[in-house]
């Protein structure tokens, strides 16, 4: 049985909310490099208007490893949620929303269920959780630089 692992944060952008939104909801083949990882290809299948599928292939040591994941777009509450269908943190599920913060700044709260595949003790959860939030943090503080570098902030 999976075990559970909850965790948030917050990440400004120094951009009104909803073109924050449309940055961070607008997927292309190239997301991976945003965030340093070149060794990963994307595949975008768009269901609808509002329901993606991402195929993301990291290519390791170790072989290829690939994460499939549906992707539900709520434009007018500025929310996402991103579901794992495949991978090794499969049904592992994200909540992605932005809100305003003043005319030009908004906020983007990120709430994580990784699902753990590992029995894991109390201290294990916790010393996880840490170790997740800090690399997603880390993530989207580069995805935050060049959100202001492609929207001229």
């Amino acid at each position: 049985m999976p075990c559970p692992i909850r965790y948030r944060f917050s990440q400004r952008f120094p951009v009104p909310a909803s073109k924050a939104y449309k940055w961070c909801t607008n997927y292309s083949p190239e997301d991976h490099v945003l965030m340093g990882d070149e060794a990963a290809e994307r595949k975008i299948t768009c269901v609808t208007d509002a329901t993606i599928i991402l195929t993301d292939t990291f290519h390791t040591n170790r072989g290829n490893v690939e994460k499939q994941k549906l992707v539900q777009l709520y434009p007018d509450r500025l929310l996402w949620v991103s579901t794992h269908l495949t991978g090794p943190n499969k049904y592992s599920q994200f909540i992605y929303e932005i809100s305003a913060e003043g005319n030009n700044v908004s906020r983007l709260d990120f709430t994580a269920l990784h699902l753990e595949y590992e029995n894991l003790d109390s201290a294990g959860v916790k010393s996880l959780a840490g170790k997740l939030k800090k690399e997603d943090s880390a993530a989207w503080k580069l995805l935050a630089k060049a959100m202001i570098k492609e929207l001229g902030k």
